[in-house]
């Protein structure tokens, strides 16, 4: 797996995301795509999970309120980054079945059951995340901490949110 260190990431990831954090959500993903005149723009926005009063864990759940909110919040930089053109922006959630695609996308998702399939073992680990860094990242789980480099995992998805 790649891990895009956050002075390579394009610049519309990096316009966008304190717009992101500015509504209480971070940006996993900025994605464009041009068809002859026109882009498309899919962003997709998260919310840090959190614990409540009762000390159960709540979802990091994104619903059409948050997406309606930053979709509003960007159309006027995307205005200024493509002036002229024609342009369609849509904003989900990661769902929860979400495929990781960089390494750097697991800083947005600490606390959540990740699965990971890995090359040296041609088999899936599975566990909470615990921390990720530009090298890889730390499940805990039933048998203790496992420590996976990028290297190692071929792919990843979240694997469902408590609620």
């Amino acid at each position: 797996m790649r891990y895009t260190p956050e002075e390579e990431r394009d610049s519309l990831y990096n316009s966008l995301e304190p717009v992101a954090g500015g509504l209480g959500l971070s940006l996993v993903e900025a994605a464009v795509s041009r068809k002859g005149e026109s882009v498309q723009v899919r962003l997709v926005v998260y919310r840090k999970a959190e614990t409540g009063a009762d000390g159960r864990r709540r979802s990091g759940y994104v619903g059409i309120d948050d997406c309606s909110a930053f979709h509003r919040a960007v159309l006027p930089l995307l205005e200024r980054a493509f002036p002229g053109t024609d342009y369609s922006l849509e904003v989900s959630s990661p769902g929860i079945d979400r495929r990781i695609r960089d390494g750097a996308e697991f800083a947005h998702y600490k606390g959540e059951r990740i699965r990971c399939y890995r090359t040296d073992i041609s088999d899936w680990s599975e566990g909470i995340l615990e921390s990720s860094d530009n090298a890889g990242i730390m499940l805990g789980g039933k048998d203790g901490p496992l420590r996976l480099d990028y290297e190692v995992i071929a792919k990843a998805k979240l694997n469902g949110w408590e609620v």
